[in-house]
């Protein structure tokens, strides 16, 4: 199941409520303000801050 991205206009960062990035390839939503990436499970991202990944952006 893929993910649908209009679901980005709606859903936030639970942390700092911020906008979420979408990576396509890796399937993850990305805060690049508190630099935590969130899994994607069939289509369904896991928001949830103890489930959350650190992440750093790729030069």
């Amino acid at each position: 199941m893929a993910f649908d991205k209009k679901l980005l206009e709606i859903v936030a960062c639970p942390v700092c409520k911020g906008k979420l990035t979408y990576d396509k390839t890796k399937q993850i939503l990305i805060c690049k303000a508190d630099r935590l990436a969130y899994a994607i499970n069939d289509g369904i991202p896991v928001l949830l801050e103890n489930k959350a990944e650190p992440w750093q952006e790729e030069a």
